[in-house]
């Protein structure tokens, strides 16, 4: 089965959206958008740059834990992973979303 982007409205009104692995895990989130377009626009950056190693940023939060963020070509995030204990967990969840993200459709919920 195949991953997915889903575009939502928040709480707060906001658009976001967030990729889907094929078994339903949610692989990466993206940050919140004013408007629908602008929420689509972030999809398509991550599909085109979820392709490039130098995109991702891997980094230890707080708790010790690690996280990878995906960065835009003008070094905007437009994606975050979720926490890892491990280093190696975390290097498989950008795999993940490079398998994931390039061939995804986009459904709006």
């Amino acid at each position: 089965m195949a991953g997915k982007f889903e575009v939502y409205k928040d709480k707060a009104g906001k658009f976001r959206y967030r990729l889907k692995a094929g078994n339903g895990q949610i692989i990466l989130t993206g940050e919140a958008y004013s408007s629908k377009s602008a929420c689509i626009e972030g999809v398509e950056s991550v599909k085109k740059n979820s392709q490039k190693d130098s995109a991702f940023e891997v980094y230890e939060d707080k708790k010790g834990e690690f996280r990878f963020r995906l960065k835009a070509s003008n070094g905007e995030i437009v994606g975050q992973g979720e926490s890892y204990n491990a280093r190696s967990g975390c290097m498989n969840g950008i795999e993940s979303v490079k398998k994931n993200a390039v061939d995804s459709r986009t459904v709006e919920l």
